[in-house]
């Protein structure tokens, strides 16, 4: 067992996701997604972390340890109810090195700063410039960055220029709390439908379609009444890479739909065509003669020329952006090294 072991195992989980009092929190990070970021935000003894989505209080608990008895941490979370229950459990425990706070992380917590380490347990649209403002000179941050205006398609990325690399896997973040951001994400959902099941789509050319989203509903009732179904012939799929690398290849005609009953795939869509291809590997098309299986299909070659690449392979970088409600840095996703 290494010393990271020893300290994340010494912070109670069940005590956080599954109290007795509260009862389970439903959506929550994945416990093996914090305990990688945690390990590389590298907290060191003394330090002051901000933490960005302090959801049931057991990844500031982590936190809160690594800093030790000299450091603090401050978390902050737009939900009243998180946040009022994480700061009863720390106070039932003890844990007084941590505070927590009703507020939008995305513009970071400037009462605080300066901040050693900043970690987000969710997906802003950018690396906000108020993050890196807040932030000491030989600071470090972890987050989960949009490397497409599309849900479901992140990678971990750190401080202004690119550290490391991992598939992302946190929540998307929203000006408000949602209650099922597991059903339909908060943002870059074109076109939803509840029922007879939940499933919406999410299209790269959305500038393009009309006020109405015309080109949405029907791409997305194309593909809940395929003409054409096929099974890939390379199955079973590596989808985190296929997430990643299918944003290089697609362009803005890369889409994704979430089809109900837990089915989502990845694909090729116009106001007129649809093809996808789910994670099981079957392909839906709209017919045997749509204008998108071909696309598709040549994608999915592109990727298997590639090798599949893992996150280690993929280039980065963080392209500025000033938007007026939210500057910062843009991750865009390279190909692969030795693609």
């Amino acid at each position: 067992m290494t010393a990271a072991d020893s300290l994340l195992g010494s912070v109670p989980e069940r005590y956080y996701v599954h109290n007795e009092d509260r009862g389970e929190t439903l959506h929550r990070s994945a416990a093996e997604a914090i305990h990688r970021d945690v390990v590389a935000l590298d907290v060191r003894e003394g330090d002051h972390v901000l933490e960005i989505g302090t959801g049931t209080g057991y990844s500031g608990a982590l936190l809160a340890t690594r800093a030790g008895a000299s450091g603090r941490v401050t978390s902050v979370d737009i939900s009243d109810h998180l946040v009022g229950w994480a700061s009863r459990l720390h106070y039932q425990r003890g844990v007084t090195t941590i505070t927590c706070h009703v507020a939008d992380g995305v513009i970071g917590y400037p009462p605080n700063a300066p901040y050693q380490r900043i970690a987000a347990w969710c997906a802003p649209p950018r690396l906000p410039r108020a993050w890196t403002d807040q932030l000491t000179p030989d600071g470090r941050i972890v987050a989960c960055l949009p490397i497409a205006a599309q849900p479901s398609t992140t990678l971990t990325a750190r401080q202004p220029h690119v550290e490391t690399v991992t598939f992302g896997g946190y929540a998307q973040s929203t000006t408000i709390a949602v209650d099922d951001a597991l059903t339909i994400p908060g943002r870059w959902v074109d076109h939803h439908i509840d029922r007879p099941h939940p499933a919406w789509i999410s299209i790269g050319w959305r500038d393009h379609d009309d006020p109405q989203r015309t080109g949405a509903r029907t791409a997305l009732n194309l593909l809940l009444n395929p003409g054409h179904t096929e099974t890939y012939h390379r199955a079973p799929l590596d989808w985190l890479s296929w997430t990643a690398y299918s944003v290089i290849v697609g362009g803005p005609q890369r889409s994704i739909a979430a089809l109900g009953t837990g089915r989502r795939g990845i694909g090729h869509t116009t106001a007129t065509s649809a093809a996808v291809i789910l994670t099981d590997g079957t392909i839906l098309a709209d017919s045997v003669g749509s204008a998108s299986l071909p696309a598709l299909r040549t994608w999915l070659q592109r990727w298997e020329h590639a090798g599949r690449p893992d996150a280690t392979r993929f280039g980065t970088r963080l392209v500025p952006n000033g938007e007026k409600g939210l500057p910062g840095w843009d991750l865009q996703v390279l190909c692969p090294r030795g693609a």
